[in-house]
């Protein structure tokens, strides 16, 4: 039995191995309608979320099993004091494997070292949220047919933003990968993240507050929101949330096959006016991020 808690947890091998198994996914639904019969998925969700829950049970459901759901830790034991390790094991006895989002960082991991069934981290914190990743490369792949020789350009919230933290992660053990940090200098990517990943990996890398000026060199621009929910006081929020709204006029310098993402939720990030744009990938991306979902349970849960 493995969990999985953060991107690197998987190899290449197995990041490959799951955006094949996406794309089969895509090709062939029935073949794949009732994978998980019998089988039931828990999602526990101590943190608001729209795609991340739906779409895990959606994926659950798509293969056939079914799901208990907590999308509220109000309604949970967790609101009278019980401890994550002593949920993890309380829904062990009920399911088959476990989709957790927890606001403080590390508590999947501590789920996964108390449950009998397998965890996916669904989002901690500011730490990691392993499963954007694998829908974030699925529309890479879909995309741009490769994982190498790319310039990636992340911009906004680097500081919390763990989408941007685990992509870095992924992309950093493939060949030939160039990233650009646009932020503000509060948000900026934190040096761990730099020196763990980027360093230690012989990434190029740059980092400027100025995302028009490095605009035409982008293959990937990744947008993120600047998340209310990680600042310690409103005025540090309001006076940085709009650094950087992407709009028709500042793509005109971008690449015709730029693919634009975005981990949604966007506030206004990103120009409505964008999403008329053919390099908009950004629902694209929410579907692909049900597939892989789909690919990763089937892993976990040993379905052949």
């Amino acid at each position: 039995m493995r969990s999985v808690i953060d991107i690197l947890d998987l190899s290449v091998e197995e990041l490959d191995e799951l955006v094949a198994c996406a794309k089969d996914i895509i090709a062939n639904p029935s073949k794949y309608a009732h994978k998980c019969a019998g089988k039931k998925l828990a999602t526990l969700f101590f943190e608001p979320s729209t795609r991340t829950r739906l779409s895990f049970e959606a994926a659950m459901y798509e293969l056939g099993g079914n799901v208990l759901s907590m999308s509220d830790a109000k309604s949970s034991s967790a609101a009278k004091g019980e401890s994550v390790a002593d949920t993890a094991k309380t829904i062990s006895c009920y399911a088959d494997i476990i989709a957790m989002r927890h606001p403080k960082e590390g508590a999947p991991l501590v789920a996964s070292m108390n449950a009998s069934v397998p965890v996916i981290n669904a989002g901690d914190g500011g730490h990691n949220h392993p499963t954007q990743t694998l829908a974030d490369l699925l529309t890479i792949s879909r995309e741009k047919g490769r994982f190498d020789n790319i310039t990636v350009g992340l911009c906004g919230d680097l500081k919390f933003g763990r989408t941007v933290h685990s992509l870095i992660s992924a992309l950093s053990r493939y060949e030939n990968v160039k990233f650009v940090l646009i932020s503000p200098e509060e948000l900026k990517l934190p040096s761990y993240v730099k020196k763990d990943i980027i360093q230690k990996n012989n990434l190029e890398y740059v980092q400027t507050t100025d995302l028009e000026s490095v605009m035409p060199e982008l293959d990937i621009l990744y947008m993120t929101r600047v998340q209310r929910e990680r600042f310690f006081n409103e005025e540090d929020y309001l006076r940085l949330k709009d650094s950087y709204i992407l709009t028709p006029e500042k793509l005109e310098t971008a690449k015709k096959d730029l693919c634009i993402m975005h981990p949604l939720p966007r506030v206004n990030e990103i120009s409505v006016a964008v999403d008329e744009d053919p390099r908009a990938c950004y629902f694209d991306q929410v579907l692909n991020g049900k597939y892989m979902r789909m690919a990763l349970i089937l892993k976990l849960l040993e379905v052949k």
